[in-house]
């Protein structure tokens, strides 16, 4: 019924494969949205259980889905959402050796992982294949999502993250704690701009970080471009697109 979606857009989501890294606060919407779009093929890659203290951000698991992977728990719900989507589960953490085969084919890799090594392996391996990157972070009451794209045009991750922040700096929600809805709200986010990035529709944030404070009820945005030498991205050449 969108006249920047139709029928053409319907049909390039149906077609669509999508890599979402991490079954988690940010996954989970993700996934829940995505698949109720009708992206037609979907893995999702984690290594994690559900534990007691998911349920009170991660609402697609149930009290009796604990200590069962995230990732089948999260493939059972997608079924059971719609038949029509493929979702495969991946068992495992991304890292340098077993992420990068999994982009073969893929249209997005969308990353809602809590720490910085994976969000590295993550960024390299898009880079590599030369896949667009939607990436989120939470913490406490703030998130912020960006779509890294060197290829075109975009900084990748490492342009903006080249090191690890320090100790205490960037806490992760098991640390620094997390209200609920916030991985709802960002994770919702990150899914409505997959559906932009796969059907054209709209602006997306290429070359944008957007920011959400909930406690305070506002939105921001930054500019933020490629940085000349990025030992990740340095060496691609922009297309003209």
């Amino acid at each position: 019924m969108l006249r920047e979606v139709g029928g053409p857009g319907q049909r390039r989501l149906n077609a669509a494969r999508v890599l979402v890294v991490g079954a988690g606060g940010l996954g989970v919407p993700v996934l829940m949205y995505l698949a109720a779009a009708g992206v037609g093929h979907i893995q999702v890659i984690d290594d994690d259980v559900v534990s007691r203290s998911n349920l009170q951000r991660q609402v697609m698991y149930r009290d009796e889905d604990i200590g069962q992977l995230k990732v089948d728990v999260a493939a059972r719900f997608v079924n059971a959402q719609n038949p029509h989507v493929h979702i495969t589960p991946l068992a495992a953490r991304f890292d340098a050796h077993s992420g990068p085969p999994l982009l073969a084919g893929v249209d997005l890799v969308i990353d809602g992982c809590d720490d910085f090594t994976t969000r590295q392996a993550v960024n390299a391996a898009a880079v590599g294949a030369g896949v667009p990157l939607l990436s989120g972070a939470i913490t406490q009451w703030e998130g912020q999502i960006s779509l890294y794209d060197p290829v075109r045009g975009a900084p990748c991750y490492q342009c903006l993250f080249d090191r690890e922040p320090a100790q205490g700096l960037a806490p992760s929600c098991a640390e620094a704690g997390v209200m609920g809805a916030l991985p709802g709200v960002v994770g919702a986010m990150m899914a409505g701009e997959a559906i932009k990035e796969l059907t054209g529709a709209g602006r997306g944030l290429r070359g944008r970080l957007l920011m959400h404070d909930a406690l305070w009820g506002e939105g921001r945005e930054i500019k933020v471009v490629r940085r000349q030498g990025c030992k990740v991205c340095g060496h691609i050449q922009t297309a003209h697109v």
